[in-house]
């Protein structure tokens, strides 16, 4: 019996087949594509850059004598001397000149770090108040349906912009200020993730306003001596309006996703408003998971002799790395588990979210956790959340979230569409997201390497902010006729 095959058939099925491994490469796009090119772009980054930093744990200085190195004396200089400080500089400026985590220890660092301090002092009561009720306004005003669609972080950035206001200015803050704040708070956040290009104007209108306010003396707090006017300025919106505002922001982001993935915990938190220590185990296992920091980036000023075959050259640039160190030493470190927290005890753990006393530790070490319940307690009063979108340390997403008023419960089809919409929305804005931060990452690094912020204020200045001889310039000026002082990352002139 002969069979005679139809051509067209077999055509037919090719095309079918083909068509169905193009469907199935497109559909698994949210997939596929987001991890290859985060990975292209880790590469990128480090041919750009170059092998220059010492990364800890490591398998010659393991997790067990990370801190050993983090704690020691030549683990100390900050800025000078690392090509990675541009990229640093070039993210947060204006302003890593005069900010506390990049000065190099001495007076000016000293004054800067005692200012800090005072901005941030008060009592335990009185600063929980004033979170509760900036949370309590910002909520009210942004969230007034019976639930709502949000990005936790954006949600949490007007609450630490009003907050800081406060401790810096003793009063109010008024919605034009928090704009601002938050405007430039958010553009350096997203240009540090590399969802976005940073836009220098944005930060130069919270500059003038600061500068204005410094002029008209409405600053009560005594400022760190030897600073310029500007620098002033410019520490003040590095320290608090930066710094403070992005990773509050970020922390918060963090529990309230954790919360909204774990609604037991969630549930138990809400019932225990005023249980401290099951807080307490939330927040450690929290930013245990997802550590604010993700690198943070020492250069030694001397030799660190670690075993007699084992020394770290003085200048070698020490890159510590948080979520690496946090992963070691637990039973399943991957799952979120604050019961974890009953039978350990954080300080003898890996387990330094605020970072270690010994090497400056974040100023907002002790005010965070609690300023972070007030706010906590605020949300969870209110609304119960929702989520199923990934959680990553970085949260490029935002954090989606459903919001659910208490009041007004949603029935649970509603609920788990609005999870599925948020799971599949996450999905696929990965895949333009993860491309915008190919994009944008590459060419703010390229970006910085050309402008070398760092490098280029380390030429013309010592590691007290004095200028070198050679670029000094007059020495006696005169309280009404000033001399104009110069940008150190545009060169041009400011007064």
């Amino acid at each position: 019996m002969t069979v005679t095959r139809n051509p067209r058939s077999g055509s037919a099925v090719r095309t079918a087949a083909k068509a169905l491994a193009v469907a199935a490469a497109v559909g698994g796009t949210p997939y596929w594509l987001p991890r290859s090119v985060v990975a292209l772009r880790m590469k990128l980054f480090a041919a750009i850059n170059g092998d220059e930093g010492i990364s800890f744990p490591n398998a010659t200085v393991g997790p067990d004598r990370f801190q050993e190195v983090y704690s020691h004396p030549a683990a100390g200089g900050r800025s000078k001397g690392a090509a990675l400080s541009d990229l640093f500089w070039y993210w947060l400026s204006p302003g890593p000149e005069v900010h506390q985590e990049h000065l190099e220890a001495g007076p000016r660092y000293d004054a800067v770090a005692r200012t800090t301090a005072t901005v941030l002092a008060g009592g335990s009561r009185e600063l929980a108040e004033a979170a509760a009720r900036c949370a309590a306004k910002v909520l009210d005003e942004t969230v007034t349906g019976t639930a709502s669609l949000v990005r936790l972080r954006d949600l949490m950035m007007p609450v630490w912009a009003a907050f800081f206001y406060e401790l810096v200015f003793r009063e109010p803050c008024p919605a034009g200020a928090r704009r601002l704040i938050v405007d430039n708070a958010e553009d350096v956040v997203n240009s540090l993730k590399c969802t976005r290009p940073r836009h220098m104007r944005r930060r130069a209108r919270l500059t003038r306003y600061l500068r204005r306010r410094l002029a008209a003396g409405d600053v009560p707090h005594e400022l760190p001596e030897g600073l310029t006017p500007r620098e002033h300025a410019h520490y003040l919106q590095g320290t608090f309006f930066n710094t403070a505002v992005v990773q509050l922001s970020e922390g918060m982001a963090h529990l309230l996703l954790a919360l909204a993935e774990h609604p037991e915990v969630q549930h138990t938190l809400a019932e225990r408003p005023d249980d401290e220590r099951y807080f307490s185990h939330v927040l450690n296992e929290t930013l245990r998971l997802y550590p604010l920091f993700g690198v943070a980036h020492r250069i030694s000023t001397d030799e660190i002799r670690l075993g007699p075959d084992t020394v770290l050259p003085t200048g070698s640039v020490l890159c510590f790395n948080y979520p690496e160190y946090h992963a070691t030493g637990y039973a399943d470190p991957t799952t979120f588990d604050p019961a974890r927290w009953d039978r350990l005890v954080a300080k003898d753990q890996h387990h330094i979210p605020f970072g270690i006393a010994a090497n400056r530790p974040c100023p907002a070490w002790r005010l965070s956790p609690l300023v972070m319940r007030a706010v906590t307690g605020e949300v969870l009063r209110r609304f119960r959340l929702h989520s199923g979108v990934t959680h990553t340390r970085s949260i490029p997403h935002r954090a989606p979230c459903l919001l659910e008023r208490r009041s007004h419960p949603l029935p649970r089809h509603r609920i788990l569409a609005a999870r599925a919409f948020l799971r599949v929305r996450d999905r696929w804005e990965d895949v333009w997201r993860s491309l915008a931060q190919l994009v944008f990452g590459t060419w703010m690094v390229l970006d910085a390497r050309r402008v070398r912020p760092a490098e280029t204020y380390f030429a013309t200045h010592d590691t007290q902010g004095r200028p070198l001889r050679q670029h000094a310039g007059p020495q006696h000026v005169g309280p009404q006729n000033p001399a104009p002082e110069r940008c150190p990352f545009s060169g041009r002139h400011t007064g």
